[in-house]
């Protein structure tokens, strides 16, 4: 029952004072492992556009599905299909693999407090900003009954842009529009990949990385990143952490 009344607080889309803040969070391997099911949805995508397996499994480490898709035709040396075409194949290869997430993915070790922690928070606005497409950032959060939790409408998804740099921007200006924040509300980026650390950077945002991926705490810190986490699971200091840039 909290957490059906946090999301409904949420989707109120009514700024309560105090000093704002919007966190936005990536979803693979920072909010769950999905066991592998990522890299089915993208060969499944492909297949059913090209009518053939990729040759070689997509590329991801924090790229946009735009990207990711775009580069798998590349490689395969096929002309890509028209965005709307693509996207529609990938929602439906996500949609069809909601009980493979469930069963061999999981919510990562701290994450369902944190999360709840930040959406307890009446002057912070806590959402996504993913490479995932929006329809398959919600069977992912889902399967572990996590989209409750995040405020998903104003979040930035892998269809707003191809960079993920530019995500940034587009979740700021859902935040504003939805939410009423200042224009120069500041923004905190929660992420696994250097990726993240770059799109935070380059936008004047604040990044908070975790090591629950593919790089280590080191690789993290050589990108740019001034905060790196082994995971998330203290979630006082992964609190104090997020606040701290509330004053930034």
């Amino acid at each position: 029952m909290r957490d059906v009344s946090l999301h409904l607080t949420l989707q109120q889309g009514v700024y309560a004072g105090g000093m704002p803040l919007i966190v936005l969070w990536d979803i693979d391997h920072t909010l769950i492992d999905n066991g592998g099911v990522s890299k089915e949805i993208y060969a499944a995508a492909f297949t059913s556009l090209a009518g053939r397996s990729p040759t070689e499994a997509a590329q991801t480490e924090g790229r946009t599905d735009r990207l990711i898709m775009r580069e798998m035709f590349l490689r395969n040396h096929l002309p890509e299909p028209d965005w709307a075409t693509v996207q529609a194949a990938l929602a439906g290869a996500g949609a069809e693999r909601l009980s493979d997430l469930r069963r061999r993915g999981t919510a990562l070790l701290g994450v369902r407090e944190a999360l709840k922690a930040a959406a307890a928070r009446a002057d912070w606005v806590s959402s996504v900003l993913t490479g995932n497409i929006a329809a398959n950032a919600r069977v992912k959060l889902s399967a572990f009954g996590l989209d409750e939790l995040l405020d998903l409408p104003v979040g930035a998804y892998g269809a707003d842009a191809v960079q993920r740099p530019e995500l940034v921007a587009v979740a700021r200006e859902r935040v504003q529009r939805h939410h009423g924040l200042p224009t120069d509300a500041p923004v905190v980026l929660v992420g696994d990949t250097p990726r993240d650390v770059e799109a935070a950077l380059s936008a004047d945002a604040g990044i908070i990385a975790v090591a629950t991926g593919v790089h280590s705490q080191t690789e993290l810190a050589a990108a740019g990143a001034h905060t790196v986490l082994p995971d998330l699971s203290d979630t006082a200091n992964l609190l104090r952490l997020v606040e701290s840039f509330a004053s930034h």
